[in-house]
This record gives structure tokens, sequence and C-alpha cells, in this order.
């Protein structure tokens, strides 16, 4: 019988196995995953089925053509500056502050000129603001 204290041996861990499995796994996802470059957002802007066109007195429509020009109820803005265009809606608008603004604008109208005409409406008090979409055509969604 051997009664001396032995020297306890140290846990020796293993890391090779460990970096084996990673490897693969590095590997799996590096040959399962798709790379896409999204350059830009692709979008389509809102289309609906409307009724035929109508005109009530409260309505201002507001047009803006792609390259930023506007036009108040089928009257042309001079320029584009916002104060001609809180101009223009303050006199187009047959009820006054109680109208509603409907922004026709083009699908390749800038954002800004949009936004263009919302701040002016806001500058003319008119409060009530809609966007005007095109009707789709039969058999496309």
């Amino acid at each position: 019988m051997n009664f001396r204290p032995r020297k306890k041996e140290e846990p020796e861990i293993n890391l090779i196995p460990f970096i084996d499995v990673l490897l693969v796994i590095l590997i799996f996802l590096m040959l399962s995953t798709t790379y896409s470059k999204f350059t830009e957002m692709q979008i389509k802007l809102p289309t609906a089925d409307v009724d035929a066109q109508r005109d009530y007195p409260k309505e201002v429509l507001v047009s803006v053509s792609s390259e930023g020009d506007y036009s108040v109820n089928k009257l042309a803005v001079s320029g584009r500056s916002l104060a001609e265009l809180v101009s223009a809606l303050e006199s187009g608008a047959k009820a006054g502050k109680d109208s509603v603004v409907i922004i026709n604008a083009d699908a390749t109208a800038k954002h800004q000129a949009v936004i263009t005409v919302m701040e002016a409406a806001r500058r003319a008090g008119m409060t009530q603001i809609t966007f005007a979409t095109q009707q789709t055509q039969s058999g496309s969604p």
C-alpha cells in the first residue's frame, strides 16, 4: 500500500476541439449568409381606387410637378418660395382656414416640395391636409 500523498494533476482544458467546432460554425455561417448591397430603397408610391374628381368649395387642390413647380386650384404659382405659396393658398381657399388642402404630387417630385406645401398650409392656418392618389389600373395590384 502506498500511503504517500500524490500530487494532484491539474486538469488540462484542451481547446483544440473547441476551436475546430467554432471554425466549422464560422465556415457554415459564411457560406449560408447572403450579402446584399442596399444602395437604394425600392418603394412604390400609393395608389388607390378613387371616385371621380369632384369640386367642393372647401377643397384647395395643390399640384406639385416633378420639377417642383406649384399650382393652386389649377392656377400656376409664379415662384417656388414659401411666401408665394402661402399667399396663393390664402387666396385660393374659398372656405378660409376650414379648407382642406389636397396635395396632388407627381410620383417623381422631391419630398421637399411636398413638405413646403405642408408648411405653407400650416402658415396659412389650414390644418386639414390630405394626399391625392391615382386610380389603379384594372388588372394590376
